[in-house]
């Protein structure tokens, strides 16, 4: 049992990384997109009055300075208090904030436990009364990430079931998929519950088992432990297949989407991918559309 355990935790963490990589990498790939065309963008030096680099003269001629850190601390904030959902409805903010904490959480615990496992192999001490500091910061980083995870992520996924069945305007576009995901992550967030509460209060038995991992010398941990690895790796299996890719492309749809704000120069490389994109093929079927040409020539098409 144990190399079964380890195997699929081998195999979970390198399935959603190589899953996660080939979505990334067919999304870049695509078409150059549409821009929201909305000034000020917020990396713009004179964002916060209003103003743009449009208000300069010969402005195409410049170097423009973009300054990243603002949207950076935009998306952070936006990741950790989902303040839009806040302002159109506070009741299903009330689950789905937990719900996200909790998400988000789960996966930086498992990912401390990891490290926790490797100076540990270093040869630190991972406990509350480590003579190193960095095993007091891992010790205590491992036990607070875990158990806010899995309280807040297992009264998150009660909330958002009961506010997807309870609200009409919630329930019409909520899918059995969607309830799937929800009572999925209830019993991983509670079964890490149970697993701390009960057995592990210390976790230590889950920075064995990533000692096991990276040393290959597979440790045995309790059943309900052992359930928590399992459906934990089950779920890292199943997210590709969800919409939770959102919480990586969200990144591309705000720095090149909706700031993005590049020139589109003589001879740029942006003007050879829009030229790339205005001779492909129109593919729809209406008879006022002109299918078969491209969109170049039904830019220039004169009905």
């Amino acid at each position: 049992m144990n190399t079964f355990l380890a195997i699929l935790t081998y195999f979970a963490y390198c399935f959603i990384i190589g899953a996660y990589t080939v979505k990334i990498i067919k999304y870049l790939k695509l078409p150059t997109h549409l821009r929201w065309e909305l000034y000020p963008v917020i990396h713009e030096e004179k964002y916060a009055y209003g103003g743009s680099y449009f208000e300069k003269k010969e402005w195409w001629n410049e170097e423009k300075q973009k300054r990243y850190a603002k949207g950076i601390l935009y998306l952070l904030k936006e990741y950790f208090t989902l303040g839009d959902y806040l302002t159109r409805n506070v009741l299903y903010w009330l689950g789905l904030f937990p719900w996200h904490i909790g998400f988000i959480l789960i996966i930086a615990f498992h990912i401390l436990c990891f490290f926790g496992a490797l100076f540990m192999v270093l040869g630190f001490t991972i406990s509350s009364g480590s003579p190193d500091l960095w095993g007091r910061i891992l010790f205590y980083s491992i036990l607070i990430t875990g158990i806010v995870s899995f309280i807040t992520g297992t009264v998150g996924s009660i909330l958002i079931i009961i506010n997807r069945i309870i609200d009409k305007s919630l329930r019409t576009y909520a899918t059995p998929l969607n309830f799937l995901m929800y009572i999925f992550t209830l019993v991983v967030f509670i079964s890490g519950l149970y697993s701390w509460y009960f057995i592990d209060p210390d976790m230590k038995e889950y920075r064995e088992f990533w000692k096991g991992l990276i040393t290959f010398h597979f440790v045995g941990v309790e059943v309900g432990t052992m359930v928590h690895i399992i459906l934990f790796d089950l779920f890292l299996i199943y997210l590709p297949f969800t919409r939770s890719l959102h919480y990586i492309t969200r990144l591309f749809a705000f720095f090149l989407i909706r700031w993005d704000d590049e020139p589109n120069r003589k001879g740029s490389e942006l003007e050879k991918r829009l030229i790339k994109n205005l001779n492909q093929k129109v593919g729809w079927q209406g008879p006022h559309i002109g299918a078969g040409r491209s969109w170049n020539e039904l830019a220039r098409y004169d009905r």
